[in-house]
């Protein structure tokens, strides 16, 4: 199958995706089970990495500007636009495309091969609508607070490094933070992170709908939508950067 035919496929999954549910009940259900699994279970990982690579961030900040005419506030200058506009919606969504992913792709790959889709489909059963869009709702409106609280705790992760590190002081971290602050920036990185989620949730559950085989060809597909989603986030990501920032 051609990359023309996959895309094609893609957006006809789409099409039976956002068809009405059936059974809101149900669905709820659902809902509040995928945003358990998809984003509750991630907040670990997201806050642990967040926090470190905010003081790691800082700390190779200031033992590369050294001067004494670069003023110690440049270093949360730096850090904060760092934080903001790539590392929390971009590094996060490709740790979140790993984790995740995996997992779609395998739930609903193992799902296809052991018959149960076709068992819906038998019942009548919309089963991507069933399957995939309480996922995608999941990740609009979870993952954008998850990397709000990502930003947040890279920020606070370079301060506390530069205060135990004794490189540069609170104080003139914190003004580096405050200089030169434009909203819009956190507005960007949620642009960013909407794109991503999608992605992260549709993209996977393509690989994971459509796999054909046993278990040895789920991993394959698991294997393959982590991939093609790191892909498509950092395609996206170039796109929208020259779209939004120029």
């Amino acid at each position: 199958m051609t990359y023309l035919e996959h895309v094609g496929k893609y957006f006809m999954m789409l099409k039976r995706v956002f068809r009405k549910p059936q059974k809101r009940r149900v669905f709820y259900q659902a809902l509040m089970k995928e945003v358990e699994d998809l984003g509750i279970k991630s907040l670990g990982i997201i806050m642990f990495i967040s926090f470190f690579i905010g003081g790691v961030i800082a700390l190779q900040t200031a033992l590369n500007l050294d001067s004494p005419f670069i003023p110690d506030s440049l270093i949360g200058f730096a850090a904060k636009r760092s934080i903001i506009l790539e590392f929390a919606p971009t590094f996060c969504c490709i740790i979140l495309a790993g984790k995740v992913g995996s997992y779609i792709t395998s739930s609903i790959g193992t799902m296809r091969v052991t018959e149960q889709i076709d068992a819906l489909e038998v019942m009548g059963i919309n089963s991507l609508n069933f399957l995939v869009l309480p996922k995608i709702i999941a990740a609009l409106f979870f993952y954008p607070f998850l990397i709000t609280l990502a930003m947040a705790l890279g920020i606070f992760g370079g301060w506390i490094a530069g205060v135990l590190s004794g490189l540069f002081a609170g104080t003139d971290y914190i003004t580096g933070i405050q200089t030169d602050f434009k909203p819009f920036l956190i507005v960007y990185a949620l642009i960013k992170t909407i794109i991503f989620s999608f992605l992260i949730a549709t993209v996977p559950s393509y690989h994971g709908y459509y796999v054909k085989g046993g278990s040895i060809a789920v991993g394959r597909a698991s294997t393959q939508a982590v991939v093609w989603t790191t892909i498509l986030i950092v395609i996206a990501n170039y796109f929208l950067t020259q779209m939004l920032l120029t």
